[in-house]
């Protein structure tokens, strides 16, 4: 007998919510009704008031500027950012990044990571007891 072979089709994703709203809700709401949705950093953040940058930056993302650049790193990502381009300064250059439904409220730097991942080489001549029996060649 042989084994039918079904193809599997890929896992269909839900749309993304959160808190249970859907992201055109979050749209829609003012920050007087995103506020109690928030996580509490992000909430205080906001109770403070935004400073001048970031309210600009966010006129920009308002605007619908295509290519935003920016050194504001601790700028909180607003419903409105989702679906646009940004690229966000890591220190030496502009690293683009497409900002999606999941990082709503958390902090542009996150994704732009400032430092690399450590890679270490072969260890040199003299480093360990066992690399003086290694051949030069």
């Amino acid at each position: 007998m042989a084994k039918k072979t079904q193809k599997r089709l890929p896992r269909r994703r839900e749309e993304f919510t959160y808190r249970g709203f859907r992201v055109e809700e979050l749209r829609a709401m003012g920050i007087a009704e995103l506020l109690p949705i928030m996580p509490a950093r992000v909430r205080r953040k906001v109770n403070r008031g935004l400073s001048r940058g970031e309210e600009h930056l966010l006129s920009r993302f308002r605007s619908g500027e295509t290519r935003i650049r920016t050194h504001l790193r601790d700028m909180v990502i607003m419903p409105e950012m989702i679906g646009k381009e940004v690229e966000i300064y890591n220190g030496k250059e502009f690293m683009k990044v497409e900002i999606q439904p999941e990082a709503v409220f958390h902090i542009l730097g996150e994704f732009a990571l400032t430092r690399r991942k450590v890679t270490h080489g072969s260890a040199g001549i003299g480093a360990t007891r066992s690399s003086k029996y290694v051949p030069l060649k």
